[in-house]
């Protein structure tokens, strides 16, 4: 076990919305170091976000994130021989990096050309209650809401 906590890094916001999450999001986009790679990705994504939709890409991309972002999950423990799901309460900055995670992931995972163009899809989807990533949410919640019963092994 650890003496101390880590120190949190501090993330630099990013240049064109000068946002932190941005950033955040996009160290989750990265592949193998390729910072300005991703950037370049996230803000093609965010251009063609403008073309489709009209609106400001910057407010469906949060739209998104907060579409996707679960409330409680669901923690296996072996209680007497058995092994419980037990729905638990998720703090907020987990609650966002997995958020980001299943948009990152679930764009990766459309078929389209491109990764700027699979992103702009999986956002713009996300950001109307629809997708991958917001089904996954749907999911984790029901499967939170189905455990329900064994809340009371929560640690």
């Amino acid at each position: 076990m650890r003496k101390r906590k880590p120190k949190k890094r501090v993330i630099q916001p990013d240049p064109r919305f000068n946002d932190i999450m941005v950033t955040q999001f996009v160290n989750n986009l990265m592949w193998a170091g390729k910072k300005s790679t991703a950037f370049r990705l996230f803000y093609e994504a965010m251009d063609k976000i403008q073309e489709r939709t009209g609106e400001d890409p910057h407010k469906v991309w949060k739209d998104a994130l907060v579409n996707t972002t679960p409330a409680v999950e669901v923690r296996s423990r072996r209680i007497g021989g058995a092994t419980f799901q037990i729905p638990t309460e998720i703090r907020a900055s987990r609650k966002l990096s997995i958020g980001m995670k299943w948009l990152v992931r679930f764009s990766r995972a459309r078929s389209g050309k491109g990764m700027a163009e699979k992103l702009a899809s999986e956002l713009i989807a996300a950001s109307k209650n629809e997708g991958a990533a917001v089904k996954r949410k749907e999911d984790t919640h029901k499967m939170a809401e189905s455990n329900r019963a064994f809340a009371h092994f929560r640690v």
